[in-house]
């Protein structure tokens, strides 16, 4: 019972009751009853000074320079879980936590939010839960919403020349959002004529929909709402859709190999209430699930930018020739696809993209 104490630096906000019971053989016992609601302290270790995360099914040691990114990353609280004591828990969507509270079979609303770290103990909306249950989070937070773009062709073009067909602002608590966004994506996404199932022609997506959506979901999830200042935006051309979110990977999460990226979730209580209405998994194949419906499309694999404060997601509708393909190294493949899409980069450019140094391109 003192484990949380004794043996974390700092320690772990546990809280312990013994709850009584009855042996097999009828005689009276107890259980010891451990809860240990999500932690506002960043990032813990023991009496080793050793820390540990949990990606996928696995306990993974982290490195020093792990270990601060870890802590860069996480701050001295994470920013989902801080309190808005501006607003309350009267302003919550009275019918979409109801839904939720039902889906999980919880007994009471305000416990449930209290164990998932949506609320304080004082009852005192946080950030992860204004976020997903507000009922107009946008109000305190009005760069939370997704803006869905359609452009004529291939290129946004500018000024006189801009090609834009429509533009939808998508807003509301996540879950409501996130339904929106997928709808509107659907209607204006692009299209092709082929034989469909029933051995007719029929109107089908040039870009597979469980690649988009992975992508759209990640985007909402994953994204930094601490940088207020921009937006999801995801952009529909006639070749491809872009989806851009605020915020870099994590440090520990790099570019080089995205099918083998560890699992980390920068707003680990939203992707938990995400995952239990079934919007994701929390299974860390996301990335390799959108992989597998391009490739099966037969198109060419996802392409990820990052920049000094975004990630872009590019599923490109051109087919590729995957035979020719796998005798490309990874890299060689991810400058290929990116040259073949933009038209032109610069060395630099194409160092950023590898994730290398400016001379290695050059020299390779």
């Amino acid at each position: 019972m003192q484990a949380a104490v004794d043996f974390c630096v700092p320690p772990v906000p546990a809280t312990h009751r013994l709850v009584p019971c009855t042996t097999d053989a009828g005689a009276p016992d107890h259980l010891l009853v451990f809860e240990i609601r999500p932690s506002d302290s960043g990032v813990h270790a023991n009496r080793k000074d050793e820390v540990f995360l949990r990606i996928g099914d696995e306990t993974r040691k982290l490195t020093f320079s792990q270990r601060q990114e870890l802590t860069f990353d996480r701050g001295p609280a994470s920013y989902e879980a801080r309190p808005m004591p501006q607003v309350s828990l009267v302003q919550f969507d009275e019918l979409l936590l109801a839904q939720y509270t039902s889906v999980v079979g919880a007994p009471d609303t305000q416990r449930l939010l209290l164990a998932r770290g949506l609320a304080t103990d004082a009852g005192t909306p946080r950030v992860a839960g204004w976020l997903l249950f507000g009922a107009d989070p946008q109000s305190e937070m009005p760069e939370a919403f997704v803006r869905v773009l359609r452009y004529h062709g291939t290129e946004r073009g500018s000024g006189a020349r801009q090609r834009l067909a429509s533009d939808v602002h998508c807003e509301g608590p996540i879950p409501r959002l996130l339904m929106q966004a997928r709808q509107e994506i659907t209607n204006v996404q692009p299209m092709r004529r082929a034989l469909g199932r029933a051995g007719r022609f029929e109107d089908m997506p040039l870009v597979p929909e469980d690649a988009w959506l992975e992508g759209l979901v990640n985007a909402v999830v994953h994204r930094s709402y601490s940088l207020a200042g921009d937006h999801i935006r995801v952009e529909v051309f006639d070749d491809r859709i872009e989806i851009t979110s605020p915020g870099r990977f994590p440090g520990i999460v790099g570019l080089t190999d995205p099918l083998n990226a560890p699992r980390f979730a920068r707003n680990p209580r939203i992707a938990r209430v995400c995952r239990d209405l079934e919007f994701g998994q929390e299974l860390g194949e996301g990335i390799r699930r959108m992989y597998d419906e391009m490739r099966q499309a037969g198109l060419h694999d996802p392409i990820y930018r990052q920049t000094a404060a975004s990630v872009q997601l590019v599923l490109s509708a051109e087919p590729t020739d995957r035979r020719l393909d796998e005798q490309l190294t990874p890299d060689s493949r991810k400058a290929t696809t990116a040259l073949r899409e933009a038209g032109r980069l610069s060395t630099g450019e194409v160092a950023e993209l590898l994730d290398r140094s400016r001379p290695s391109p050059s020299e390779s």
